[in-house]
């Protein structure tokens, strides 16, 4: 029979203690912490290409599209669930993007 010595409080404490499961995690976090950017202007052809672009969309065409988010500009790939005009946005699977939001667009060929 073995007889243990009793553990300090500090020991006793140091069982309780939180450890970083993901050593560095939280400096990663930091890095990817994200650039609020402000929203640029388009220029008038830009502006009317993007228009032309738009008006050959169809449902169930495949296309790029980078569009304006809260203080970022996000690119989604996919194939386009909903086109409403006179709503003035494009929904790519599940991304609904309002008309104004979009800075560029690019359909892929069938």
């Amino acid at each position: 029979m073995t007889v243990r010595s009793k553990m300090s409080r500090e020991e006793r404490a140091k069982q309780f203690m939180p450890f970083a499961a993901l050593k560095g995690y939280p400096e990663e976090l930091r890095k990817r912490e994200k650039i609020i950017v402000p929203r640029m202007e388009l220029t008038e052809d830009h502006a009317e290409e993007l228009d032309r672009k738009f008006r050959e969309i169809r449902e169930k065409d495949i296309v790029t599209a980078v569009y304006f988010c809260k203080g970022e500009y996000l690119k989604v790939t996919g194939m386009v669930a909903k086109l409403d005009v006179d709503s003035r946005y494009i929904k790519i699977v599940n991304t609904k993007i309002p008309l104004d939001d979009l800075f560029e667009i690019e359909i892929f060929p069938k």
